[in-house]
């Protein structure tokens, strides 16, 4: 699998994304089809409970999917995404591992693992599948 972004240029991408700098996302790694990013823990990314959000647990899946795509396809676009929650994400520091299960021309499958780290521990939290439209520079062809 040929790398279309390098670990520099999804760092890069990563940081004009608002949403991504408001919560806090780095981006710990990135290869032909792989990406690892984490986020530490805030309470404003909670819920009641003191939990991170599921909608940020999403969002962690969704993003790592994502930028691992980009590896192998350049822009992307999530076009169809699922979450299992396993168990309550409590931790200080969250991690998404994200791999391309199968790229195409024009969608990307890929698959994710959600770990919460804290006291010493590492716990997974939440899995998720992702695909993914090729979108080029252009935007989506038929728009």
């Amino acid at each position: 699998m040929p790398s279309v972004l390098s670990l520099e240029q999804v760092r890069a991408l990563s940081n004009t994304a608002a949403f991504n700098r408001w919560c806090g996302i780095e981006v710990l790694g990135a290869d032909a089809g792989r990406a690892e990013i984490a986020v530490d823990w805030k309470p404003e990314l909670g819920q009641y409970a003191g939990f991170l959000h599921a909608g940020m647990v999403a969002a962690l899946i969704d993003t790592a999917c994502g930028f691992a795509a980009t590896t192998v396809a350049g822009r992307v676009l999530a076009s169809h995404f699922a979450v299992n929650c396993l168990r309550p994400a409590v931790g200080e520091r969250f991690v998404a591992k994200a791999r391309v299960v199968k790229p195409g021309k024009t969608q990307v499958f890929t698959a994710c693992e959600l770990f919460a780290l804290g006291g010493g521990e590492q716990r997974l939290v939440a899995t998720g599948e992702t695909i993914l439209v090729v979108v080029g520079d252009g935007g989506i062809k038929g728009e």
